[in-house]
């Protein structure tokens, strides 16, 4: 179960990537503090000056924000295909012996080692 916190926690995080300009102020605040730095909700709502509920209230609005943005935007969505046909090809590259031929052109593509 944890595991999947972790899952569902780093697929939140992506989505604040992508889409945490579109949120207010307040909602990138609390989510960036809730969800990467770490802190309960409790210890948000003291850093915030407002209550526990308000602060969980808050959190739970922003991810669902999160969720319809990528439903209609499919940002995480093509990132992730883009970063499969990446491996691929690193991949194929790498077994046609021509990867470090090129390895300067794949970084300037957005390649990661």
């Amino acid at each position: 179960m944890a595991e999947l916190d972790l899952v569902h926690r780093a697929h939140l995080v992506m989505l604040f990537d992508l889409y945490g300009g579109l949120l207010t102020e307040k909602q990138q605040t609390m989510f960036d503090l809730y969800h990467q730095c770490d802190l309960s909700l409790g210890e948000v709502a003291e850093e915030q000056g407002v209550s526990r509920q308000a602060v969980f209230d808050n959190i739970k609005r922003t991810e669902a924000a999160l969720e319809e943005y990528e439903k209609k935007l499919h940002l995480a969505e093509k990132e992730y295909k883009r970063k499969q046909a990446m491996e691929q090809l690193t991949a194929q590259l790498a077994q046609q012996g021509v990867l470090t031929e090129n390895k300067q052109l794949l970084k300037e593509l957005g390649w990661e080692e």
